[in-house]
């Protein structure tokens, strides 16, 4: 077993009943998303336990082999060309080893929520559509559904029961929106309930966006 990734740690409350995996993009690292925490309303939420994983160092070839934290390497601007498969199942592996730390903590799969922002957001759907239980959800931040044609392959039944939150830049120059509504389109052919929304921004975040994150958490975490 490889060595669990490094992750940054914070809890809303004592005992935690519900876990976040919360995983950064290309370059960024674990703090990335760590003061969206005081963004978010997260009033009448039981206590979460918010996980900021750091994705491991390689060198990425889009950017000259420059290494940097990144969940897969990204060989072509057309994110649908020659895709690191091979990257895409390592980290796959790796976030399913911090899913089953939450379990042995004594967080169910289906209290668990896997979130992330552009390299991090495949990686929630990489990781997520392949569970053999239901999670909470999947919040999926400016990305796409990677390996397209092998996830609509290997989706899991159980995995059609999580909800998925998707949002997405409409003027966002790094993954072209046009690459996100295939991605919803694809997850809606399969069966998954998708929350979509578009902002007038680039690859970046929103107020609007916060307001619509917190009010997805209410509704998937209390109902």
């Amino acid at each position: 077993m490889s060595q669990l990734l490094q992750t940054i740690e914070k809890e809303t409350g004592a005992n935690p009943t519900v876990a976040i995996i919360w995983m950064h993009g290309l370059g960024a690292d674990a703090n990335d998303f760590v003061p969206m925490l005081h963004e978010l309303d997260l009033s009448g939420l039981p206590a979460i336990r918010f996980i900021f994983p750091n994705a491991d160092t390689m060198p990425v070839t889009i950017n000259g082999g420059y290494v940097m934290r990144a969940w897969y390497d990204i060989v072509n601007t057309d994110l649908g060309r020659q895709e690191d498969e091979a990257g895409l199942r390592a980290s796959q592996a790796k976030v399913e080893a911090l899913i089953a730390r939450e379990k042995a903590r004594g967080i169910p799969a289906d209290r668990i929520i896997l979130a992330g922002f552009s390299q991090g957001c495949a990686m929630t759907l990489q990781t997520g559509m392949r569970q053999p239980e239901k999670l909470a959800g999947m919040m999926c931040l400016s990305g796409y559904v990677p390996i397209a044609a092998k996830a609509a392959a290997e989706h899991t039944p159980q995995s059609l029961a999580t909800p998925i939150f998707m949002v997405h830049g409409q003027m966002d120059p790094v993954i072209p929106i046009a690459r996100a509504t295939q991605s919803r389109d694809l997850l809606k052919q399969l069966g998954y309930s998708v929350e979509w929304h578009d902002y007038y921004m680039q690859h970046s975040l929103c107020q609007e966006e916060v307001v619509h994150i917190s009010a997805w958490l209410k509704r998937v975490l209390i109902g």
